[in-house]
């Protein structure tokens, strides 16, 4: 029979997967003898039982009674017990971290009885059992009840007035308890639930059904979180920052998050529960003042930081509740970091002997390194700093305030940057916070919401701008010096300093990629960058070459790590004054003209070869010879038409406009381009081919490859293949000849291909188009968003490769094409070249190499080293 249930004492930090993060350390805490409330986890399978049939699974809610019962003896108490009540916290949590996405409900059993008891349990102090029973009704009011969770905080805030809660007396939060209780009367028609039992029941309900709350489902697709996982329930038993100045709450990292840099890092809040810290509704203190408030707790929380992170051998994230004097620790698991801090942090742990060099490549992600590359605030330009907060997650961003996330999408949407304004976030600022460039609070600490998420999310974010008054309802902001910043007003915010700036501040290259432009290391973040890239380029299978179409990309591509070119586009030499050659060639009347026009490309195009081939120094160059349709070098054929028709064009744009309709397409994808082109026009391809060669007699060393575009069946190969290799022995010059792979049925076909082909490039690009039949430019604007929605993919198959579809296709064409020709070369050319998971499929797949733009290189790099250890699984999402 399925166990459903499992105390602390029985799990482990290995059972992820079936206790979720935060069951799973919990256990692991237990384990270790550290000071944990007693407790037990509901696995995430009965949560998918749930989620799937509608009801829990059968023998759940008698296991739950038997753990709770078995607590309740080790307590001495029992849940909502009249005089000496047990309480409990029900918290969600998912294998992979999701930081406020999903339900916690605390203080569960409490009712107009035990909160007397509560107070007992006390000392007598009824403020505090009030205060805990306002925040169960507002919590389970809003998580459980699914009441609007504003009702609660007007209600509280109109009572506040200009005070802090924590100067509210007992008397006066037991009249918010009324009102509270009024609200969720008038709300539901039903009055809050007094029977302990069954408010743990609904929580553990509603911790269930948070799994597909929108806002953790555009969490999920944000990191990449499959759907499917659910989450486990964690039921423990309540501990209490909020009983007096002797008690509080707090969160920790045995390192800095945002660095990397070694030290105690967290916030600390004096008589509060765990909620008030995350949710940055008051301002924190340093954790190194709890010393001064309590320095047998603090001691004793540095030496579990220092086991925690020593047995995780990883950054720690704690959360910890110190009540009366006595620690408790809620929560661990390996803490989320910025980019900057996951290098450092891996690089120190090597240092430290605690993880290999090897560990540490697999510790660092390929989206890591490109937000390292993006660049920061130029130092040198005069700017006018107006206020200065929490440097919570680094980079620069500029954009136009809004103070709402839906303002922040719909402006995203229309292509702006924006920076999204807030006292301070939750969950429901989600989607804004994606739609960022930036983040900036005015409330809250580097544990707070916005940080924590931002942090994740790679976003930068400055929390805790005390000095700016920030007024939601007037959609504006007031800095010192009475300066007023309304929404869609331009600022700049930096997040590694915590600076906020007016208007537009310039940007310059970030350290790393003057690091990869070829400046030697001289600070610790790019000494780490550089171990760990070095070591990722010892150990890769995978070569990384460069889609490059001049010599200024060629050259910054060798100086980024780039092993030769995988894609030379010779279209884009067609551009500029050369478009009149292109309609000469067009417009020719025969052989004669044709072959003038031809004629005066090919020292054009040999000149450009030169230059790209004495850039790669002897490196491979891959040239695709011409793709897209010719008309694309034509006038728009409207723009023509009305030329004509007003009697303003001449006999040549009359002319050209006959040749624009003869090659007009209704799909122009699937119709004259590639291959096509070079069996169409007779010469064309030849001239390419000659203008090849004969740069690369120019150019010592020079290893030109020939790749011929959009081949669906051998037969256009051969046609092709044979002309070019006549002009290759004819000029003396050795060059591979190859295809590029973007018809289905060339992949289809692979072996029959391959024997004509030296190479094979998958141009994925193409292919996914003819695979999912989409046109990019047209479902990108039109539907794409509505599916990622639907989940009919988790992300676009454009960024990331369709592993189930094409590359299907392209498993078969590498198993097809190498039965047929065992030393067949094997790369890929589209964009996916540079995503990371891509890199790891092409790794698994056995292609020889990556190709991608010249920035995104260092990223194939490290991805390519990642994908080379049989184990690159990592805790840092």
């Amino acid at each position: 029979m399925a166990k459903y249930v499992y105390d602390f004492t029985e799990g482990n930090k290995d059972l992820k997967d079936l206790l979720g993060g935060k069951g799973a350390n919990l256990a692991e805490m237990t384990n270790l003898g550290l000071p944990v409330p007693p407790g037990f986890t509901i696995t995430s399978e009965a949560c998918r039982h749930y989620l799937a049939e509608g009801a829990v699974p059968d023998g759940l809610e008698r296991e739950v009674a038997e753990h709770l019962t078995a607590m309740e003896k080790r307590m001495g108490k029992t849940l909502g017990q009249a005089d000496d009540p047990l309480l409990v916290s029900v918290r969600s949590g998912a294998k992979f971290s999701m930081p406020g996405m999903m339900e916690t409900v605390l203080n569960i059993g409490l009712n107009d009885e035990s909160v007397h008891g509560l107070a007992k349990q006390a000392g007598g102090n009824d403020r505090f059992a009030w205060d805990s029973y306002r925040r169960l009704i507002q919590m389970f009011g809003k998580t459980v009840l699914d009441i609007d969770g504003e009702l609660f905080e007007h209600a509280l805030e109109s009572l506040k007035g200009d005070r802090q809660d924590t100067d509210l007396g007992a008397a006066e939060l037991q009249g918010l308890v009324e009102t509270f209780k009024g609200i969720v009367r008038d709300q539901t028609g039903k009055d809050f639930p007094a029977d302990p039992r069954e408010q743990m029941r609904l929580a553990v309900m509603a911790v269930f059904d948070s799994w597909n709350a929108p806002r953790a489902i555009l969490y999920r697709r944000q990191e990449r979180i499959p759907a499917d996982l659910g989450t486990a329930v964690n039921i423990v038993a309540m501990v209490f920052g909020n009983v007096g100045n002797d008690s509080g709450t707090g969160v920790a990292f045995t390192r800095d998050p945002g660095s990397g840099q070694q030290g105690i890092y967290g916030d600390y809040l004096q008589n509060a529960q765990g909620e008030d810290v995350v949710a940055g509704i008051r301002n924190t203190i340093p954790l190194q003042e709890l010393e001064r408030l309590d320095k047998s707790s603090y001691d004793e929380l540095l030496r579990i930081m220092e086991t925690l992170e020593n047995h995780y051998r990883d950054l720690c994230d704690i959360e910890f509740t110190i009540e009366r004097g006595k620690l408790w620790m809620l929560q661990t698991r390996v803490g989320k970091r910025t980019a900057a801090a996951a290098f450092c942090i891996a690089i120190q742990l090597v240092d430290q002997g605690l993880i290999t060099l090897d560990e540490a490549v697999t510790r660092v992600t390929g989206d890591q390194l490109a937000q390292l590359m993006f660049p920061r605030f130029d130092s040198g330009t005069e700017k006018k700093k107006i206020a200065k907060g929490m440097n919570a997650s680094p980079g620069a961003a500029v954009g136009k305030v809004v103070f709402s996330s839906e303002r922040a999408v719909e402006l995203a949407g229309r292509g702006e940057d924006v920076i999204l304004v807030r006292r301070e976030t939750n969950p429901d600022d989600l989607s804004g916070m994606i739609a960022a460039r930036g983040i900036l609070t005015s409330r809250g600490g580097k544990t707070s919401h916005a940080a924590v998420v931002a942090r994740g999310m790679g976003k930068t974010c400055v929390c805790g701008a005390e000095e700016l008054e920030v007024s939601i309802g007037e959609r504006r902001f007031t800095a010192p010096g009475d300066i007023v910043v309304n929404e869609g007003d331009l600022i700049s915010i930096d997040g590694t300093t915590g600076e906020v700036f007016l208007g537009e501040v310039p940007v310059v290259d970030s350290a790393v990629v003057e690091y990869f432009e070829g400046r030697e290391p001289d600070d610790d973040l790019v000494r780490a960058v550089d171990r760990i890239m070095r070591r990722a380029d010892e150990v890769r299978r995978l070569g990384v070459r460069a889609n490059a179409d001049t010599p200024d990309d060629a050259a910054r591509a060798r100086r980024f790590g780039g092993e030769g070119i995988g894609l030379c586009r010779t279209e884009h030499m067609f551009l500029g004054e050369r478009r009149q050659l292109v309609e000469d060639l067009v417009l020719a009347s025969g052989d004669e003209e044709r072959q003038a026009a031809l004629d005066a490309l090919e020292p054009l195009q040999k000149a450009d070869f030169v230059g790209i081939f004495q850039a790669m120094e002897g490196q491979p160059v891959t040239v695709r010879l011409i793709d897209p349709p010719l008309h694309e070098f034509l006038p728009d054929l409207t723009d023509l038409s009305v030329k004509v028709a007003t009697g303003d064009g001449t006999d040549k744009d009359r002319k050209l406009l006959g040749a624009v309709k003869r090659l007009h397409e209704q799909n122009p994808m699937l119709g004259l381009r590639g291959v096509r082109l070079g069996l169409v026009i007779p010469g064309l391809f030849a001239m390419q081919v000659r203008a090849i060669a004969q740069a690369a007699k120019e150019v010592p060393g020079a290893k030109p490859e020939i790749m011929i575009p959009l081949v669906a069946a051998v037969q256009e190969l051969e046609a092709v293949r044979e002309e070019a290799a006549g002009i290759l022995a004819e000029l003396g010059v050795e060059a591979l000849i190859g295809t590029m792979i973007e018809t289905p049925r060339a992949a289809l076909t692979a072996g029959q291909v391959a024997e004509a082909a030296q190479f094979f490039s998958f141009g994925t690009n193409d292919l996914t188009q003819m695979t999912w039949g989409f046109s990019r430019d047209d479902v990108e604007a039109a539907f794409f968003s509505r599916y990622l929605e639907l989940g009919m993919f988790g992300v676009s198959p454009f960024e990331t490769l369709d592993r189930d579809g094409v590359g299907r296709l392209v498993t078969i064409a590498v198993e097809e094409g190498r039965a047929a020709r065992p030393d067949l070369k094997l790369g890929i050319c589209g964009e996916h070249g540079g995503d990371p998971d891509s890199v790891h499929f092409c790794h698994q797949a056995g292609l020889d190499y990556v190709s991608c733009s010249p920035f995104r290189i260092p990223v194939a790099r490290l991805e390519a080293g990642r994908a080379a250890f049989a184990e690159c699984d990592s805790d840092t999402r």
